[in-house]
């Protein structure tokens, strides 16, 4: 396996300075698709792609292995099938399909991977059980809703111009969950009222603290913003797959590990975009631009704010990079059973330059959290919504998907 990790050395110290020796297929895998997807895709399709290619290799090793319940496929598979082999090859055929314009380097890149297991029947089984598993998986997200046209309707009057650049996934409000009963199941409340005073209080505090050129934000909070502008896959992986390689985890728990992660991730994704859209909250830019017609005395209009950067194209509320590093977070104290770990550190493609660390799963999902008011992008409320709803998908989805057969059994 020498030669595709060298290949994939720049890529990954890019994502994660720690990310090194003591790998196995399930985090070789995950590397090379980040690297593959993050480039291509919006943060939500690619949660979405991370889903598939996980549940994949994960019911391929665990046809093999069968220590949790299936997601979907369990096909008939000899007992000393490769693992290594059938999780490489439902990773690849996963990628290709899902990345066309990528497919003859993904191909390249699962040649070599593959080149790399002795020839025997145990690989050849496993290289064939994963192109099945791949199959089952692929088929049944086919008509999942991810490729429905984007219909969201601009509200104007006629013949008033607005902004026209598209939004992000507008139709993920009806995109089927990967654990989730429905898009909706966790649905919150809708935002606080503009004439309250909790809403003049988050409004004047993102106003201070976001504005692109803020003399009252401190140089960690501008670090924080600009570090966690990096979002998607690249943002989050390089942490799960650094907490499987300091737990040395086995093949099979390697799997199921970033399975659920995955889901949950996925998941979340599709929860915040449905109530995104459901509310159509307005983000601090154009409220802080409008101040003067919120009905609120306590907010005044700024007709020159900007944010750090430039805003993300979908509706405020609730923060989905809250939601999404809480749901990972909660999910994996859910199966380590604490949210301590050992420390795992990552770099940002945003912040060049800078190294963070944490021991604490929660301490990272907070730093995430604040760093989007810092930014200039989200609410306080509309941050402490999104870590909610993520820390129930996160549960949620340990509970729900791909548990111990013995505890499946018990019930």
């Amino acid at each position: 396996m020498t030669s595709i990790r060298a290949w994939l050395l720049p890529a990954v110290f890019l994502m994660s300075p720690l990310a090194a020796a003591s790998a196995n297929v399930v985090t070789d895998w995950d590397e090379m698709a980040v690297t593959f997807i993050q480039p291509r895709m919006v943060p939500p399709v690619a949660y979405r792609a991370m889903a598939i290619m996980h549940i994949a290799m994960f019911d391929a090793v665990n046809t093999i292995e069968p220590v949790y319940r299936p997601y979907q496929a369990h096909l008939p598979a000899p007992p000393d099938t490769s693992k290594d082999a059938a999780a490489a090859a439902a990773a690849g055929a996963v990628l290709t399909k899902l990345l066309p314009d990528a497919a003859p380097d993904i191909q390249a890149a699962l040649t070599s991977y593959l080149a790399a297991i002795p020839e025997s029947d145990a690989k050849s089984n496993g290289i064939k059980l994963g192109d099945a598993v791949a199959a089952k998986i692929l088929e049944a997200r086919a008509n999942d809703e991810a490729s429905a046209p984007d219909a969201y309707r601009p509200v104007t009057t006629a013949g008033v111009y607005i902004p026209t650049p598209l939004t992000v996934a507008s139709q993920w409000p009806t995109l089927k969950p990967f654990a989730m009963t429905s898009p909706s199941q966790f649905r919150p409340k809708p935002p606080i009222a503009l004439e309250s005073e909790q809403w003049a209080k988050d409004y004047n505090e993102i106003k201070e603290l976001g504005e692109k050129n803020s003399s009252k934000r401190s140089a960690r909070q501008t670090e924080d913003a600009r570090f966690w502008l990096m979002t998607g896959p690249r943002s989050t992986h390089p942490l799960e797959r650094q907490i499987i390689i300091q737990k040395e985890m086995s093949v099979i728990e390697s799997a199921r590990f970033m399975a659920v992660i995955a889901a949950a991730e996925a998941d979340a994704m599709i929860a915040v975009m449905d109530a995104k859209y459901k509310y159509a909250f307005w983000r601090p830019i154009t409220a802080i631009r409008n101040g003067d017609i919120d009905g609120n005395a306590a907010t005044e209009r700024e007709a020159t704010w900007q944010p750090i950067d430039n805003t993300p194209m979908h509706p405020e509320y609730p923060c989905a990079h809250c939601i999404v590093s809480s749901a990972l977070a909660s999910a994996i104290e859910a199966m380590l059973d604490t949210a301590d770990i050992p420390e795992v550190a990552m770099t940002s493609t945003t912040a060049p330059g800078v190294t963070h660390r944490w021991t604490n799963l929660r301490a990272y999902a907070d730093e995430v959290a604040a760093s989007r008011i810092v930014a200039g992008f989200h609410y306080r409320f509309s941050n402490v919504v999104g870590q909610d709803m993520g820390r129930q998908i996160g549960t949620y989805t340990v509970k729900t998907i791909m548990q111990p057969l013995e505890q499946a059994s018990a019930r």
